[in-house]
C-alpha cells in the first residue's frame, strides 16, 4: 500500500484574470478547482457507468500515485494549473505548476507541429518519398522491393513500418544514436525500422516511423533535434518549461519529477534516457501543452500563426485512411463535438492531452506513476463534467427519453420463454415495467425508446421485438454484451 500522500495545491495559473463577463472570478474557479479534485469518476462494474465519486488524494494513493499536475483551458485559455503531492515516493519535495514530466508520445503531435511548420515554409512536402530527404539513414529496400514511404505517412502512423513504441535506457547506460536504433543496432534495445505492410493501406501504431521522420528534420535541417524544436515550437508558444534535450541536462533536473513504475518503487536514476526524441524524448508540463492545444484552437480560427496558418492546422486535424487520426493527433467525436488529443507514457511516466476543435476548452494530466493510467481517465472525466464538455459522454442522452405510453407499456406485459426454456416475466410497476426471472427480486426498466429499456441495477437492456403488424413477438435480453432471445408466451 501506498500509505499516506503528501497532498498540496499550488500555483494559481491564471496571470490576467481581468474581470470580464468571459472569465470566471478566482473564487469560482476555486470552487471549480474543488469540484473536480472531489469528484473523480473510476470506472463502474458495468461499461460506461461510473462507480461513486472519488477524492483526488485517496485516487492517487489508491493507484500508487506519488505526484499529479493538471491544467485546465475553459473559454479559450489556461483557467487553472495545479500540482498535487510529491516528486518523489517518500519524500517532501512537493509537485508544482513548474514541475517537469516525461510527455512519451506527447512528444510526437508536438513534433508534428513543427514538421508542418517545415512544409508551410516550404522546406519539406508531406507527400514526397521520405528517402529523397534522408542522408543519414534511408527507409530500407525489402529484397528488390523498395518501398515509398511519405512524412504525412509517417505522422498519421500508416507507413507500414515497424517497432512500435520505446523502452528507453538508463541513465548509466550507453545511449544509442538515432541511426543504430533504426538499424537495430547495439546499443539500441529495439529492432531494426522496416516496412512490413503495404504503406498507405492502413493504420499502424509505430513509434519507429516517427523516429525516420526525426531523423529526416536534422538530415534536412542539419541542426541538433532539440534546438529545431525549440526555435520551431516552444520558443514562439512561450513553452519556458519543455526541453527535447536527451539526457535531461544538469540543470533542468531539479525541476523534474521521478518517475514510479510500479507500487512507489523508482525508476533507477530518476527517468530513462529516450534518443528517440520526436517519439518519447519531450520533458514538459501541462501548461506548456495547453499552449500547444490552444495554438492549435486559435489556428483553426486564423486567430494566431505563431507556428501554423490556419490551413495547416486544419490539415493536422484531417482524417486520412483512418478516421480516429489526423497528423499527429488522434481524434476523438464527430461535428462540432471533435476533440484532439493523444497520451503517452515513458518508463513510470504517463499523460494524456485533449482540447476541443471549437469551443476553446480542453485539459493535460500528467503522473509520475505508471500505475496512475485508470487515473488519468478518472481526473479528465471529472474535469469534463465539471466543464460540460459537449460530446464527451455519448452514452448519456441530453435528456431523458419520454416514457412510452401507458399502452404501448401493457402490450410488453407477459411471460417470454427461450429455447433452454428459462423464462423471463414482464409487468408493470409503476409508470415503467419490470422485469422478473426466477426467485429474483423484480428489475426496475428505463426507457431508452419505444422498444428498448434498461436497468441501472445491473448491465442489462431489454429490447422487445415486432412483426410487421406491430405485435409483439418477443424480447432479445442483453447482458454485458451478451444477448439472450426469448419468444413471447401465450
Amino acid at each position: 500500500m501506498m500509505g499516506t500522500v503528501s497532498f498540496f495545491i499550488l500555483g494559481f495559473a491564471c496571470s490576467s484574470l481581468a474581470q470580464t463577463p468571459d472569465v470566471s472570478s478566482k473564487d469560482e474557479i476555486e470552487s471549480r478547482i474543488d469540484r473536480v479534485i472531489s469528484g473523480l469518476l473510476p470506472e463502474g462494474d458495468a461499461p460506461k457507468r461510473f462507480g461513486p465519486k472519488a477524492v483526488l488524494k485517496d485516487r492517487m494513493a489508491h493507484y500508487h500515485t506519488p505526484g499529479v499536475s493538471i491544467a485546465v483551458i475553459n473559454r479559450g485559455r489556461i483557467e487553472w494549473a495545479r500540482g498535487f503531492g510529491v516528486k518523489e515516493w517518500g519524500k517532501s519535495d512537493p509537485v508544482s505548476e513548474q514541475t517537469i514530466f516525461q510527455a512519451g508520445s506527447i512528444s510526437k503531435p508536438v513534433f508534428a507541429m513543427a514538421v508542418m511548420r517545415l512544409v508551410q515554409d516550404g522546406k519539406l512536402d508531406l507527400d514526397e518519398d521520405v528517402n529523397r530527404y534522408l542522408k543519414s539513414w534511408k527507409v530500407p529496400a525489402n529484397g528488390l522491393w523498395q518501398p515509398r514511404v511519405t512524412l504525412r505517412q509517417l505522422l498519421s502512423h500508416t507507413a507500414g513500418l515497424t517497432v512500435h513504441g520505446f523502452p528507453g535506457y538508463a541513465r548509466t547506460e550507453t545511449i544509442p544514436s538515432v541511426v543504430d536504433v533504426l538499424n537495430g543496432r547495439p546499443p539500441a534495445n529495439t529492432k531494426r525500422v522496416f516496412v512490413d505492410i503495404l504503406p498507405g493501406s492502413r493504420f499502424r501504431y509505430s513509434g519507429g516511423g516517427t523516429t525516420v521522420a526525426q531523423q529526416l528534420v536534422v538530415d534536412v535541417l542539419g541542426r541538433p533535434f532539440p534546438k529545431i524544436m525549440q526555435e520551431l515550437v516552444m520558443a514562439p508558444l512561450g513553452m519556458k518549461s519543455s526541453t527535447y534535450e536527451q539526457p535531461l541536462p544538469d540543470d533542468w533536473a531539479d525541476a523534474a519529477a521521478t518517475g514510479h513504475p510500479s507500487r512507489n518503487r523508482q525508476v533507477e536514476g530518476g527517468w530513462h534516457v529516450y534518443p528517440e526524441m520526436a517519439a518519447a524524448g519531450l520533458w514538459t508540463t501541462p501548461s506548456d501543452l495547453a499552449r500547444v492545444g490552444l495554438e492549435v484552437q486559435r489556428a483553426l480560427k486564423g486567430e494566431s500563426d505563431r507556428v501554423l496558418d490556419s490551413d495547416k492546422a486544419v490539415a493536422m486535424l484531417t482524417p486520412g485512411i483512418d478516421e480516429k487520426i489526423g497528423i499527429g493527433f488522434f481524434l476523438f467525436g464527430k461535428g462540432k463535438t471533435v476533440r484532439f488529443g493523444h497520451s503517452g507514457a515513458d518508463e513510470g511516466f504517463v499523460a494524456t492531452m485533449t482540447f476541443s476543435k471549437e469551443g476553446g476548452i480542453g485539459a493535460v494530466v500528467m503522473l509520475n506513476s505508471y500505475d496512475g493510467i485508470p487515473l488519468l481517465s478518472e481526473i479528465e472525466r471529472a474535469i469534463a463534467r465539471e466543464y460540460d464538455w459537449p460530446g464527451y459522454f455519448p452514452d448519456e442522452a441530453p435528456e431523458k427519453p419520454e416514457t412510452p405510453a401507458s399502452e404501448t407499456l401493457d402490450r410488453y406485459v407477459g411471460s417470454y420463454v427461450t429455447k433452454s426454456k428459462l423464462v423471463f416475466t414482464i409487468a408493470r410497476g409503476g409508470d415503467g415495467l419490470l422485469l422478473k426471472f426466477s426467485n429474483q427480486p423484480p428489475l426496475e426498466l428505463a426507457a431508452e425508446s419505444e422498444t428498448r429499456f434498461s436497468t441501472t441495477a445491473i448491465n442489462a437492456q431489454v429490447t422487445f421485438e415486432k412483426n410487421k403488424e406491430g405485435k409483439v413477438t418477443g424480447l432479445l435480453l442483453e447482458q454485458d454484451g451478451t444477448p439472450t432471445a426469448a419468444e413471447r408466451g401465450p
